[in-house]
């Protein structure tokens, strides 16, 4: 989606077509005039929006979804490849600007060729360096030529260790809630009006899933019948995967108790419906504080990356919700006290009316501010009255062209 939408703020800037590269690296050529009012030209790694942005997609980002430190191994062979081809793309296409995004395991090396061939480097969604592993933030550094961070408190910390950082405001802060009626969402997926809505977000990788899913499936056994469950099915997955999954049969899993999960679209209009959420760590946690919707955030992964990873962490919280507004708004179930009974429990304090809800409720909305636009005083930063109607994709693509100018 970060991909998509920048694309498209790029394109509805430009007046004359310069070649850029999306997640790509690209030689030492200067930028190529176009005629005036022609687009940019994007290849790079990306998934099904930016395609129909109009990205030419070398790697395909599906390809690239591994998640956790022991797991990765098993792929590098794959990994290897694809970024072969990516480069090559680029040692064929001579792009004038690379622009990275996310997935800093495979990026911070796309850099590293970029800056070797002359080509400036943007880095769209930063690395959380900031949570674990902070001595890398020398890559940035040495190869990224400007940083562009969606989280507030990013630019004060990449900034004091010499990143040229802007903070430009989340990607997903300015979309608008959805205007899907309960009514005609209910008809279309077969839920009950009448019944209150659980929206399940295991994550969205395969592995995530897998680590997380059946949890949850008996957290909403032990929450009972009363509620109508839904699973928003990620972009990086398959219906089939899932259907799969939720079908599996496992120890002490009473087949014949278990709630029904509907596998429904997309996953703002559920959790904007639904009354609460049980949500994996990762961008789906700032998804449902953009919604407003209370929920719980959950995690796992295997023993040997949790037992690596966890003396790296730098950071109070998990969740993101909670770095962003430095408490905890919402409860964090992670490893050990990720069982259903835990989940059922902090859920059952937020799906009735009551002061639990309503103080959640106000610190995501909060949160939801704190994403929407750069403070005053921060670098890049514009008028109010600018700063309110300006989006972040839109905020980018002018440092990105100052960039490029």
């Amino acid at each position: 989606m970060y991909g998509a939408q920048l694309i498209q703020a790029l394109r509805s800037h430009v007046e004359t077509g310069i070649s850029a590269v999306a997640a790509g690296p690209g030689r030492d050529s200067p930028p190529q005039s176009s005629p005036p009012h022609s687009q940019f030209d994007f290849f790079g790694a990306g998934g099904e929006r930016m395609r129909a942005a109009g990205c030419d997609i070398v790697v395909d980002a599906k390809d690239l979804a591994v998640v956790g430190i022991t797991e990765i191994f098993s792929h590098l062979p794959k990994i290897l490849g694809l970024y072969q081809d990516l480069i090559q793309a680029a040692e064929d296409r001579r792009p004038a600007l690379a622009i990275v995004i996310d997935s800093p395991a495979f990026n911070w090396r796309v850099a590293r060729q970029m800056r070797k061939r002359g080509i400036p480097v943007v880095y769209y969604v930063c690395p959380q360096f900031w949570a674990w592993r902070q001595g890398r933030v020398k890559l940035l550094r040495k190869y990224v030529n400007k940083a562009l961070v969606i989280f507030p408190f990013e630019e004060k910390f990449y900034r004091d260790r010499g990143v040229d950082a802007t903070f430009v405001g989340h990607p997903l802060a300015d979309l608008p809630m959805p205007d899907s009626s309960r009514e005609a969402y209910a008809a279309q997926y077969s839920l009950d009006p009448l019944k209150p809505w659980i929206t399940l977000m295991p994550g969205s990788r395969v592995k995530e899933v897998r680590m997380n899913l059946f949890t949850m499936v008996h957290a909403a056994r032990l929450l009972g019948g009363d509620y109508e469950y839904l699973l928003p099915i990620a972009p990086t997955l398959t219906p089939e995967f899932l259907r799969k999954t939720l079908d599996e049969d496992k120890p002490g899993d009473d087949r014949a108790r278990r709630q029904e999960i509907k596998l429904v679209r997309e996953s703002l209009p559920a959790l904007r419906l639904s009354r609460a959420a049980i949500v994996a760590s990762g961008t789906a946690t700032v998804e449902a504080a953009l919604m407003e919707t209370p929920f719980v955030m959950v995690y796992r992964v295997s023993p040997l990356t949790y037992a690596l990873g966890k003396p790296r962490v730098k950071v109070p919280h998990y969740a993101m919700v909670n770095l962003i507004a430095g408490k905890e708004v919402v409860p964090e179930l992670v490893q050990q006290k990720f069982t259903a009974e835990n989940v059922a429990a902090e859920m059952s304090k937020i799906l009735p009316d009551g002061a639990a809800r309503v103080t959640m409720i106000s610190g995501l909305k909060s949160v939801r501010g704190k994403l929407k636009k750069p403070e005053a005083g921060c670098a890049h930063d514009h008028t109010p009255e600018h700063a309110d109607s300006i989006q972040p994709a839109d905020r980018a693509a002018e440092i990105i062209l100052e960039v490029l100018r």
